[in-house]
């Protein structure tokens, strides 16, 4: 085999190998991406079916109920025009309290409420994740400017 051949032959074997991981990697970050998706059109049904996503806003006074000596509780999440209930088994934040802004990682379960694998809570008086401050904005808006015209709220179960 000639000298070009072999560097040909190298050059062909690299970019195969460039193209392979790029692929691989983009696959995997496909795989792991989670989507935040608003109080609102998680209650409108508008949300990816079968995979894991983000929802966040403030807990409702009053809404969280936990069984004595049990991991396991539940309580909903307002963007302060729908309401979602959520399910949690585990050990929650020390700051997650009725109010306070949280965001949930998981997904719909078969119930039609949202099944939470992490919940995060805010950390100090002041921040809010960006995503759940968004939503919440937008939703005081709108509810201040449905309130002028008399439009219908969210329905909620």
């Amino acid at each position: 085999m000639t000298p070009r051949r072999q560097r040909m032959w190298a050059i062909g074997l690299a970019l195969a190998g460039i193209v392979l991981a790029a692929t691989l990697t983009l696959r995997a970050m496909k795989d792991n991406m989670m989507f935040f998706i608003p109080v609102s059109d998680v209650v409108a049904g508008e949300f990816p079916e079968g995979r894991t996503f983000r929802v966040g806003g403030l807990v409702v006074d009053g809404s969280v109920h936990r069984e004595p000596g049990s991991l396991e509780m539940e309580f909903r999440v307002t963007d302060l025009r729908c309401e979602l209930p959520v399910r949690y088994t585990g050990v929650l934040p020390d700051l997650f309290r009725e109010g306070q802004g949280v965001v949930a990682h998981g997904r719909i379960g078969a119930e039609g409420d949202f099944v939470a694998d992490t919940i995060l809570a805010k950390h100090d008086e002041n921040y809010m994740a960006p995503e759940v401050a968004e939503s919440l904005a937008e939703h005081v808006s709108e509810k201040t400017a449905g309130l002028a015209e008399g439009s219908a709220e969210c329905d909620n179960p």
